[in-house]
């Protein structure tokens, strides 16, 4: 790997890392989305949530004045009882309420799985990466720039599946929640979409050959075959 490339590779690398740091911050935390059901009075305890792939959190708040933000239920950093369940994604032979609907199970088996394969494509680009800069391996470079625009385009279907998932929540008649926004851990994801997709179309660049600037002139200085 020439110098100049290896400089651009190391710059990406740093990216690369903060994309892989939003991308872990988003996977394992549970503030995807809170939801919040209408509070017709004040001076009352309402039940708000806010969850990830992984588990779902509610949490009991007692409201003594209306959210300056106008989202219902909350903030949800007021103090509160707060219970945490785990989703049983990957458990058979029993009935998990949820999101007390019993589809809401599937998208976050589908978001979860999705984020698994993020994670897998990340780690391959990671080791493609770092062997890369060993002599005449710079070839690794193409596989690693695949790999992580593969993670990024699955964590932003993750995404996609999460919304869905809190959309349907919301039109769902057999919950209590009408409101909702999302939280940092869903920031999180789009940036390391972002990150790591950019990332790993810059690796490709940087690895695709390059072209002579005059590719005529290249041509005409070329020395003729000469015939024995």
């Amino acid at each position: 790997m020439f110098e100049e490339q290896a400089t651009k590779v190391k710059i990406i690398s740093l990216v690369i890392l903060v994309g892989m740091s939003s991308m872990l911050a988003a996977v394992v935390t549970d503030h995807w989305a809170v939801l919040s059901p209408r509070v017709e009075k004040l001076n009352t305890t309402c039940q708000a949530a806010h969850f990830g792939l992984w588990r779902l959190c509610k949490k009991s708040i007692y409201i003594v004045e209306e959210d300056p933000q106008g989202k219902g239920c909350g903030p949800i950093s007021l103090p509160g009882a707060k219970n945490c369940s785990y989703f049983k994604h990957f458990t058979s032979g029993e009935e998990a309420e949820v999101f007390e609907v019993k589809t809401q199970k599937e998208y976050n088996i589908s978001a979860a799985a999705i984020a698994i394969f993020s994670l897998f494509f990340m780690i391959l680009g990671t080791l493609c990466v770092i062997f890369s800069f060993g002599k005449g391996r710079d070839y690794l470079l193409r596989p690693a720039g695949m790999f992580f625009a593969f993670a990024g385009l699955c964590i932003i279907i993750s995404v996609e599946v999460m919304r869905q998932s809190v959309k349907r929540m919301i039109d769902s008649d057999e919950t209590i929640w009408i409101e909702y926004y999302y939280s940092w851990s869903f920031t999180c994801a789009c940036a390391s979409f972002t990150l790591l997709l950019l990332s790993g179309v810059a690796l490709l660049l940087i690895s695709m050959p390059h072209m002579p600037r005059n590719p005529w002139e290249t041509c005409m200085d070329a020395e003729p075959d000469t015939l024995d």
